[in-house]
């Protein structure tokens, strides 16, 4: 347990048993390492280190939590986890995240975002504790039409591919299993549904992703090809979910009217901005004389990718008093010099990592969110 004395979230994970599935990835590393910060006893559930190199390996987090090798989709893997370390609360991120890797292989993207998803409520059910869980799926759960507007909790699940499909089909699964049996009044485990996307920030080093893409590249001194440049994204800070991800957990915690709802977590309205604004902003942090030097487009696009997909967050505000921190400059300031510093400095990742969550929870207190209290 790495106690630094940081006080947030009503202090709830201070010395409670945290486990988190998908640990070894950037989300769930970069969680990991913030529940170390809060004083949670940290256990995580991954079947491999996905990318290299790796933000779990980079930071050392390994010698830090309680750490497990273990694929979700093995019914006894997962409830031997749950059941040797009984915690307090789940946060399951495990899964494929990449659009592009579920036209390769979508029966493996869809046994582990849904069987996976399954085979941890599963587990959760035979629990004879009082667990909270937060259950993350992804913003590609809606049906999405590309309107203008912010989807809803309400608004239609669904997917016209793979990876969105396997989004939305977890959480008919979330819902219908609470439905079944998390419902009771009796039920000692409390349950909700997190959704965020177009998450960036320094040690994804995921398969198809721009900001990767531009992070590796540059640091190779190579441009970096983008297919879809007036594609619009609300881009937010890895931070800004989490943050919603915690203020759900110990929201449910202490309100079992929560339990069984999904939220929405996503970045301000001004957040939005093409795929070319947002690498002409990074690539002046790299210091390039102009952004001819930093990219070229390119009219290749191998699978389809949706134009404008953003949340509504008013369920989130409202319920949780949850609203997002960071504006877009410090976002991509952020992101900028995570990757600078390990591309070009050989920083202590670890030490790098906490300054920038202690940056992001001062930031937020100084803007007087709920959560920081």
């Amino acid at each position: 347990m790495e106690n630094l004395g940081v006080t947030m979230f009503g202090d709830i994970y201070r010395g409670k048993k945290v486990l988190v599935t998908g640990h070894t990835g950037f989300k769930g590393t970069w969680l990991a390492m913030w529940l170390l910060r809060l004083g949670a006893r940290v256990a995580g559930l991954s079947d491999c280190i996905p990318t290299q190199p790796s933000i779990f390996e980079e930071t050392g987090l390994e010698g830090r939590i309680e750490h497990h090798f273990g694929d979700v989709r093995d019914l006894d893997t997962v409830k031997n986890a749950i059941a040797s370390f009984q915690p307090d609360f789940v946060f399951h991120l495990a899964a494929q995240p990449i659009v592009s890797v579920s036209y390769a292989e979508p029966v493996d993207t869809i046994t582990t975002n849904v069987i996976g998803t399954t085979n941890v409520l599963e587990a959760l059910r035979l629990l004879d504790h009082e667990c909270v869980a937060v259950m993350i799926t992804s913003d590609k759960c809606y049906e999405n039409v590309e309107w203008l507007w912010g989807y809803r909790e309400t608004d239609h699940i669904g997917g016209r591919d793979v990876y969105s499909g396997s989004k939305g089909a977890a959480e008919v699964i979330i819902h219908a299993y609470y439905w079944s049996f998390f419902r009771a009044p009796d039920c000692k485990v409390r349950l909700a549904s997190g959704r965020a996307g177009n998450v960036i920030g320094g040690g994804d080093w995921a398969k198809d992703r721009i900001v990767v893409d531009c992070m590796r590249n540059w640091s190779e001194g190579k441009k970096v090809e983008i297919r879809s440049p007036q594609a619009t994204r609300p881009w937010q800070h890895v931070l800004e979910p989490l943050s919603g991800y915690l203020t759900l957990g110990a929201a449910l915690s202490r309100n079992p009217a929560l339990s069984g709802e999904a939220f929405n977590f996503g970045p301000r309205a001004e957040q939005s901005r093409t795929v070319l604004e947002l690498l002409g902003d990074l690539s002046r942090h790299w210091h390039f004389a102009s952004p001819d030097q930093a990219y070229e487009v390119t009219g290749n696009i191998p699978f389809h990718e949706a134009g404008l997909l953003k949340l509504n967050c008013d369920k989130a505000l409202f319920h949780l008093r949850w609203e997002a921190n960071l504006d877009y400059a410090n976002c991509v300031r952020l992101v900028s010099e995570w990757y600078y510093r390990y591309y070009r400095e050989q920083a202590d990742m670890h030490a790098l990592t906490m300054a920038q969550i202690g940056e992001y929870e001062e930031q937020a207190a100084a803007r007087g969110l709920a959560w920081t209290r």
